[in-house]
């Protein structure tokens, strides 16, 4: 495993359990995520069916509050992370929903095979060099007319994150220019169909992007 990988998912391992607790119930009090989500459930339903024909991803799901999300908005969805500590707690707290261990860069799935993927703050730690080769692998697992919901903190530049959820930690996030990653959508062969940025709200201390993207 890649040196900034193995990083990233110590540090998520160490928090697991006190992010879960932390965040717990963070999405009631969030109306302009769920607005976001909502919207993008919308996209996946775009042909007009109830049911939607073709599963979708929650990629980065950490202990699964987001996948819930999905799941109580009607869509048929699995959870992926690179934490194994992230996963165990998701499976805890969901057990009738499907959490797998895996990698952005290199997903476990068919191509062609999923209607939908969220990547929910999960882009945040790819170093620069390997953003086209994530947004290559979502364009490969999404079928024609699948759509994408990516979150992110806006700014320039990696920040190196020492304390988290009252754990010494050691990783690398980035902030990331919402013009260079529809830039990066664009040359992966995705359509920008919603952009977004919004003020920080706090605890928050940048301003945070939201963008929905077809296949």
């Amino acid at each position: 495993m890649l040196a900034h990988l193995e990083r990233t998912r110590t540090a998520y391992d160490t928090v697991a359990v006190d992010y879960a607790r932390m965040l717990e119930g963070l999405m009631a009090d969030s109306p302009a995520d769920q607005a976001v989500l909502a919207d993008f459930a919308a996209a996946v339903r775009s042909d007009g069916q109830a049911q939607v024909s073709g599963q979708v991803v929650d990629v980065g799901c950490g202990p699964g509050r987001i996948t819930i999300h999905l799941h109580e908005l009607g869509l048929p969805v699995r959870g992926i992370d690179l934490s194994p500590a992230m996963v165990a707690e998701a499976r805890r707290r969901y057990p009738h929903l499907d959490f797998q261990v895996g990698c952005l860069t290199e997903l476990d799935l068919p191509d062609a095979s999923v209607a939908g993927l969220v990547a929910w703050y999960s882009i945040i730690h790819l170093p620069p060099g390997e953003r086209p080769a994530a947004f290559a692998e979502f364009g490969r697992v999404l079928r024609p007319g699948g759509r994408l919901q990516l979150a992110f903190q806006v700014g320039d530049g990696p920040v190196e994150i020492e304390q988290a959820y009252g754990h010494r930690v050691s990783a690398t996030a980035y902030r990331l220019n919402p013009d260079h990653i529809e830039q990066l959508l664009r040359a992966a062969g995705f359509t920008v169909l919603n952009r977004q940025v919004r003020a920080p709200i706090e605890p928050e201390t940048t301003p945070q992007a939201y963008l929905l993207a077809g296949r």
